[in-house]
């Protein structure tokens, strides 16, 4: 192997004997940076295109031979191959343009990106475990200069005991080669031998030992049609299994199982109903449902008479306070959804404010006769819901909305119909203040805890929340206390005097007690 010193900065020349990992490598790499998805194929495959790359690190101590074994872990079964186009940069780069980018790629060869499935949900989207094992990512065996070929015109190709199962080229990836190098040198500083694994297209699948795997890099409409030649990796099984007292056991699930596959299909699972629709709706069925004649009872009491009612049962921290409705003369009730969002911070909001975030999970589940009731720490700087999401809760027949936050779009969130109770008016979007994080826990929302499930009735007193245990005889006590309310109402209205009255003595008490015989 002949290495150019206009490329690599390294002296014209054979280099001296190394690491039979690194023989088909200028060097041993400083880093192995990773995209996750790249290829339309893939995307399309998964069921998600992604809006910007995204990457992870794998060890220089993965990079196995051109030619050589990997072990899949005694105890697990999901060990797939990803046939890939690795990058090998050849001279620094940092804050480099689009335009510019390739002319820092040396060369070009064919790389295996194994990953473990078993415990791939472990790693939490690291892949640290699931793909940095010894002898992960074989490289090689040949390195193809990067000046002659077209960074949009590279094929690469995957045989499974010699079947062809992965072709695409280049002209598939979502992300152009130069793109992700250009994006990766305005983080971090690229340095000569890196290797970037640029993705995979569809087709990956799951080995089984004994299996003999090839990739293939070349350049077909290149003068020569140079070519990485084969890169090939035999699968053994491994003796070793995993020390349960360090750390978590490979597990798998039908998630894992169709994703190292490729398809339900292909792992051997029943067909799973992709409509969305449908999966919402049967999840939203099997929810615990607020019994209908309870609601109307309800619907019948003020908030300030169950609130005395909890009270008198050793309750008292059970309203959300600081929050008014936007419709003071409707009336909720309905259960509780619940919708945690943490403080802004940038890096946190940039991997979990975009994209179908919490938030918009949270309004896309909701069901009828619920509340979405949102944790927003009574920060009021910024809105935590605006109109489409308003409209959104009330197409799926939500019973409204809770937020010790704000809310953006003020005026077209009233205009929807829904109750919703909020903290106030504010018209800046949500990552000013705040990053959705999760939903369907137990939150704190305007100093009460809420719990998916409770039960929540609000008016324009506010709004309480009742333990769904308490709820029939709290309900049952309000009711009755709201209708001797009303008796003293009358008698206070015909002139009589509240001493005696209000509370009742034995003698006023008695008389009431003759009316309601009499009713």
């Amino acid at each position: 192997m002949i290495i150019d010193e206009t490329r690599s900065g390294q002296t014209t020349g054979t280099p001296e004997p190394q690491d039979p990992r690194f023989a088909a490598l200028p060097c041993r790499p400083g880093k192995v940076i990773a995209v996750h998805l790249s290829y339309a194929s893939r995307a399309d495959q998964r069921g998600r295109r992604p809006a910007a790359p995204s990457y992870f690190l794998k060890p220089s101590s993965s990079v196995a031979p051109s030619q050589g074994t990997v072990e899949r872990p005694a105890g697990t079964e999901l060990l797939a191959f990803e046939g890939e186009v690795a990058l090998v940069i050849g001279r620094p780069a940092r804050h480099v343009t689009e335009e510019e980018a390739w002319s820092y790629v040396g060369w070009v060869t064919a790389a295996n990106d194994l990953g473990l499935y078993d415990l791939r949900a472990n790693d939490k989207g690291s892949n640290t475990r699931s793909k940095g094992r010894d002898g992960y990512t074989p490289v090689g065996p040949e390195l193809v200069d990067a000046r002659l070929v077209d960074p949009a015109a590279l094929r690469v190709r995957t045989w499974v005991n010699d079947e062809l199962v992965q072709d695409d080229t280049t002209a598939g990836l979502i992300f152009s080669l130069p793109q992700i190098v250009a994006d990766l040198a305005q983080h971090l500083t690229l340095e000569t031998g890196d290797v970037i694994l640029t993705g995979t297209p569809s087709g990956s699948s799951v080995l089984a030992p004994g299996d003999v795997v090839e990739v293939e890099v070349d350049a077909p409409a290149a003068e020569g049609a140079p070519t990485s030649g084969r890169l090939v990796t035999t699968v053994v099984q491994g003796e070793g299994g995993f020390d349960p007292e360090l750390g978590s056991l490979p597990a798998v699930d039908d998630t894992q199982r169709a994703e190292a596959w490729g398809s339900r299909e292909a792992a051997g699972l029943p067909a799973e109903d992709t409509s969305s629709t449908d999966a919402r709706e049967h999840e939203v069925a099997t929810r615990p449902a607020l019994d209908p004649d309870l609601r109307e009872r309800l619907l019948q009491v003020p908030v300030a008479g169950l609130s005395q009612q909890l009270r008198q049962r050793g309750l008292d921290n059970v309203t959300i306070d600081g929050v008014r409705p936007l419709h003071p003369g409707a009336k909720l009730v309905g259960l509780a959804r619940t919708l945690r969002f943490v403080p802004n911070r940038e890096d946190l909001f940039r991997s979990h404010g975009g994209g179908y975030n919490a938030q918009k999970r949270a309004f896309d589940a909701v069901g009828e006769g619920e509340v979405i009731v949102i944790e927003a720490r009574g920060e009021t700087g910024s809105g935590t819901l605006g109109d489409i999401l308003a409209i959104r809760a009330h197409a799926n027949g939500a019973a409204g909305i809770v937020t010790d936050g704000g809310v953006r779009d003020h005026d077209a969130v009233a205009a929807v119909g829904i109750p919703v109770y909020s903290a106030g008016a504010h018209p800046a979007v949500l990552g000013r203040r705040h990053v959705p994080w999760d939903h369907d826990l137990t939150i704190a929302c305007g100093g009460t805890t809420v719990q998916p499930g409770d039960i929540l009735v609000g008016d324009a007193d506010g709004v309480v929340v009742i333990p769904p245990s308490l709820a029939e005889e709290v309900v049952d006590a309000a009711l009755a206390k709201e209708a001797e309310d009303a008796w003293v109402a009358d008698r206070v209205a015909e002139g009589h005097s509240v001493d005696g009255l209000f509370p009742m003595n034995a003698e006023w008490r008695a008389r009431y007690d003759a009316w309601r015989e009499q009713s």
